[in-house]
């Protein structure tokens, strides 16, 4: 049986193995929780919309579809919606389009269309005498401060024509940002009219929420800004965006390239992750923010709706598709997100995931692990349960407090799933261990041993000691009297039939006083009380043991005579001897390695075993030891006087038990016991015949086992008074006889 400590140190073992490792792998799953966490988060606390806001959406809705038929509109349509826009004094028009191919509803298109006919040809030559639409859009974009889009992709135009210029500081931030192969970007003449080029692209999360924007990529050697980053710089007229990134002046990298620290625009310093990131905290939609294009191209919009702010031209209609998820809604135009992401940056509230996180969060799912292990196997199952639910609300608590106040994204599903993981680890295993060692406890003990002290050692195995130790025991020795003429005669099945019904009461005695059996010797019994828990007051439950086991045989013997005579039979009654001693012994587990038993050994023990042969000689049923005389001396005794027993050379001080405490109290057994003791002080002081006398008469005036003990007395003393002493006499009883 494992002690608690090896069962800790292995259930710890386990636990860690199982649960630790999960912030190294980081399995998708982690990261799908840790997403869900954050997103929550975002909707416990969005970011309120701000009237204010620098940002507005010109949306092509379903009222402006409802105006002007089906997106795409005609360039010329969007020349003069750009054109309105400029004249309304916006600080930039960012497109969320991508007008990647000529315009298919421009008149030229139109009559390309048609069939081979003169008529087609007529038509040709006028509409050549008239500007193609795309130049008519692309001119409107070089009036004003506008940004076009496009998209990094697998496949399409293998060079990106940036607009912008870069300055870094620290490492080269190349090798740190999303990389694409190509771009699928607008046609020629709107970017070299166009002041900005940006790209719309996003990082993709298994569930296509949109959490992560990259604000900086790459195709090739050049750096594509984003769309949003494009309209932030092209606002405040900068020319220039400055990326600083690890071992920069100021950021303590220590030497290891751990990618992009921030970008600046203008005059904003945007802190950024290390692939030059963001985590937009996003506010719900808002209609305050759109803009109908209808209204636009009316003259309806208010001017300062327009002015000084940034304008994302782009889908408000959901038949055209341009649909998106945020962490807040399932559903959300994609100019929209672009529009949050300015106004999470010019207001500064972003999101972030600072890189020394997973690092903290790692260490304090190791302390937390450090702390559920012990407390699970240390404290109380009311204290050890109640830790993990508590522990995991003040993490979940202190991540909430730290997104809501600081916007830091720190990751309470890890730690939590140590505790948890480790919690569940622990307990099963625990669990496990001790129905193992009530098992254990129950086969080695449950027919030797009383069935409290049983239960007792089933709930707290550990306060059993089975290496071996030394305790102060109260041994019983039993052993039945002329058992050979008893079996004479029976055939197997009756001698079974017989030690069975003999034994299980006198068994029952010992259990029910809180008794332990040693062992079943043949008729013999080895019982001790005090192991392998503390027993209180042993001495006097042994000897209460003791009494029921005589009335036990009492009980047998007139059952058994009943049996005799209904079957014709002669009857041989059954008779008991029962020694008692109290002292220091070694208990535990002993045998061989094959097979052991949880046994006594000791002096002591022997010392029990030879007063119950003593108790042949005196002719009485249940004798002790000086020992246990002295640990219950309000019993009803019957001094005995000295003996020495077979294989000791040292006297013991011997006693008969005549009844319990309440006997003792009794007129009878105080005159019995004076009578007794005047015998005993005419034997000490040498008057033998006088001795005798008494021994006579008390054989005649007591009655039940009684009458033997004083009959084999007499003897002794007239023996004595025959046969003479010598001078050095003492009146110590040397037995010969086990």
């Amino acid at each position: 049986m494992y002690s608690r400590k090896q069962i800790f140190l292995v259930a710890t073992l386990i636990a860690g193995l199982l649960t630790l490792p999960w912030g190294l792998l980081q399995p998708r799953v982690l990261d799908d929780l840790r997403n869900t966490i954050f997103d929550n988060f975002q909707r416990m606390a969005p970011r309120a919309y701000d009237p204010e806001s620098p940002v507005r959406v010109v949306g092509v809705d379903e009222e402006s579809l409802k105006a002007y038929g089906q997106w795409p509109w005609p360039r010329t349509r969007v020349a003069a919606l750009v054109d309105r826009l400029v004249d309304m004094g916006a600080a930039a028009i960012a497109f969320d389009f991508i007008f990647s191919e000529p315009d298919r509803a421009s008149a030229r298109k139109l009559v390309e269309a048609l069939p081979e006919t003169k008529l087609r040809v007529e038509l040709a030559r006028l509409v050549a005498k008239t500007p193609d639409s795309d130049e008519i859009m692309a001119k409107a974009i070089g009036r004003g401060p506008v940004v076009m889009a496009g998209t990094l992709a697998p496949e399409g135009q293998k060079s990106f024509p940036a607009k912008v210029g870069f300055a870094t500081a620290g490492d080269d931030p190349l090798p740190f940002l999303y990389a694409f192969p190509a771009a699928v970007l607008p046609l020629a003449p709107f970017i070299e009219s166009s002041r900005g080029l940006g790209v719309t692209n996003w990082i993709s999360d298994r569930d296509l929420v949109v959490r992560r924007v990259p604000l900086l990529m790459r195709l090739g050697e050049t750096v594509a800004p984003s769309l949003a980053l494009e309209a932030l710089r092209v606002a405040q007229g900068a020319e220039t965006l400055v990326v600083r990134s690890s071992n920069a002046s100021g950021e303590t990298a220590y030497g290891a390239q751990t990618g992009v620290n921030a970008v600046k625009v203008g005059s904003f310093e945007i802190a950024t992750g290390a692939e030059a990131d963001v985590r937009p905290r996003y506010a719900f939609s808002d209609p305050r923010r759109n803009i109908s294009a209808k209204a636009v191209l009316e003259g309806r919009a208010p001017r300062s709706e327009i002015e000084g702010r940034i304008i994302f031209i782009g889908a408000l209609a959901v038949g055209i598709g341009d649909v998106r998820a945020t962490p807040l809604e399932p559903i959300v135009p994609g100019v929209d997100v672009h529009a949050q992401i300015v106004e999470s940056l010019t207001s500064g509230a972003l999101l972030s995931r600072p890189d020394w996180g997973p690092g903290l969060e790692a260490i304090v799912a190791l302390v937390a692990f450090l702390a559920t292990m012990p407390l699970l196997f240390a404290a109380p199952m009311t204290v050890s349960i109640v830790f993990p639910p508590l522990a995991v609300a003040a993490l979940f608590g202190g991540a909430y407090y730290l997104f809501e106040k600081q916007g830091l994204l720190l990751d309470p599903a890890y730690p939590s799933l140590v505790i948890i993981g480790s919690y569940i680890v622990g307990a099963v295993t625990l669990w496990r261990s001790e129905n193992s060692a009530r098992r254990q406890v129950r086969n080695a003990f449950g027919k030797f041993v009383a069935p409290a002290v049983v239960d007792r050692l089933a709930e707290n195995p550990e306060l059993l000691v089975l290496g071996g130790e030394t305790r102060d025991l109260t041994v019983l020795f039993c052993d039945l009297r002329n058992f050979s003429g008893i079996s004479e005669g029976l055939s197997a099945r009756d001698l079974t039939q017989f030690m069975n019904d003999y034994l299980t009461p006198m068994t029952d005695a010992i259990l029910e006083c809180d008794g332990t059996v040693d062992k079943y010797m043949g008729d013999a019994i080895l019982a001790f009380w005090n192991a392998p828990l503390d027993v209180i007051d042993h001495p006097r439950k042994a000897l209460a043991a003791a009494l029921a086991m005589r009335a036990s045989l009492v009980d047998f013997n007139v059952a058994r005579a009943r049996a005799a005579e209904a079957a014709g039979r002669q009857h041989l009654e059954a008779r008991m001897g029962c020694g008692l001693n109290l002292g220091p012994c070694n208990v535990g587990n002993m045998g061989s390695t094959r097979r052991f038993d949880y046994s006594i050994l000791g002096d002591n023990v022997n010392l029990a075993s030879r007063l119950e042969g003593a108790s042949k000689a005196f002719a009485i049923d249940i004798i002790v030891s000086g020992a246990v005389y002295d640990a219950a001396p309000d019993m009803a005794w019957l001094d005995l006087g000295h003996i020495v027993v077979v294989g000791r050379s040292e006297p013991t001080h011997v006693y008969a038990l005549a009844g319990d405490a309440k006997f003792a109290e009794t007129e009878m057994y105080v005159r019995w016991r004076t009578a007794h003791q005047e015998m005993l002080e005419h034997y000490l002081s040498r008057r033998f015949s006088i001795a005798a006398e008494q021994a006579s008469e008390l054989s005649r005036t007591v009655s039940g086992l009684w009458p033997g003990l004083y009959k084999a007395l007499e003897k002794r003393y007239s023996g004595l008074e025959r046969d003479g002493v010598q001078g050095d006499w003492s009146p110590v009883w040397n037995l010969t006889s086990k």
